[in-house]
């Protein structure tokens, strides 16, 4: 846990003070959901003036925020790759630390690679935020999904800026997230992805870690996390207490977004 340490140390040089019944679809014989496989999925073309909007900069090769990005990718696929993991949760403390707009651009970053995919999963069911970040209608997709009302390859669409796509399924919103999360049709669906999706970089845009119990019941069924912290966001206890729950989970790289207060994205890692 030497990054989470590090973070701490960024963190005190900061000096920060600062339920009902579930019903899903029926289950595969393997426990997975019934879902075809990777088929023809609807097309949405980003736009670039709104990715860069909300400081989504890793679309393509120039500019230099977007390189930072690129670092990290090569950082985090060199780990997964190493342990032959597929699914990477991206979380952060609380909430305003950045970690949705750093999941996006490390999707993108990962799309922009020739014998590389990606599949980006908002399971923040608390405050979904990907399909705002990316100029994509969610239309209550992962719900949808585990209610049982639409499949998945259905429900994931290929979002495409310039020559590179990746894959994403948009979020929700339930007011039983916590329930959902522990459940056994989750548990169904990250099979299925699992299935469907093998060739697949997987990102899950979970919710922060420290808002409740939704990341503790879904990282036994995480490969890794990346953390993002925020200077001005997290402070030294948040850190510690991430690093309680995140002990039995392999921790990538702790991300330190907004470690100067200008030019946009900046970032640091460990």
């Amino acid at each position: 846990m030497d990054s989470i340490k590090q973070a701490v140390e960024l963190a005190r040089a900061a000096d920060v003070h600062h339920p009902g019944t579930l019903s899903g679809p029926p289950l595969a014989a393997d426990g997975s959901l019934h879902s075809s496989a990777e088929s023809q999925h609807n097309e949405v073309r980003l736009r670039a003036d709104h990715l860069e909007a909300n400081r989504i900069v890793a679309y393509g090769t120039s500019g230099k925020n977007g390189r930072y990005y690129d670092m990290l990718r090569t950082q985090v696929l060199q780990e997964m790759d190493k342990k032959s993991w597929q699914f990477l949760a991206v979380t952060s403390p609380t909430a305003g630390c950045g970690k949705t707009v750093t999941a996006c651009n490390l999707a993108l970053s990962i799309s922009r690679l020739p014998e590389r995919s990606v599949l980006l999963v908002d399971l923040d069911l608390r405050r979904p935020a990907v399909g705002k970040y990316l100029g994509i209608s969610g239309n209550g997709a992962v719900l949808n999904v585990l209610e049982g009302r639409t499949p998945l390859s259905s429900a994931v669409v290929q979002a495409s800026v310039g020559p590179n796509r990746m894959l994403v399924l948009p979020g929700s919103v339930s007011s039983n997230s916590s329930e959902w999360m522990a459940s056994q049709t989750m548990g169904a669906l990250l099979q299925t992805i699992k299935r469907d999706f093998r060739s697949r970089i997987v990102i899950f845009d979970l919710p922060p870690l420290l808002l409740g119990d939704d990341v503790i019941s879904i990282l036994p069924r995480i490969d890794a996390t990346l953390l993002v912290a925020g200077v001005g966001s997290t402070s030294v206890s948040d850190i510690k207490e991430c690093q309680k729950h995140l002990q039995r989970t392999p921790v990538v790289r702790v991300v330190v977004n907004k470690v100067t207060e200008t030019g946009g994205p900046y970032y640091g890692y460990y």
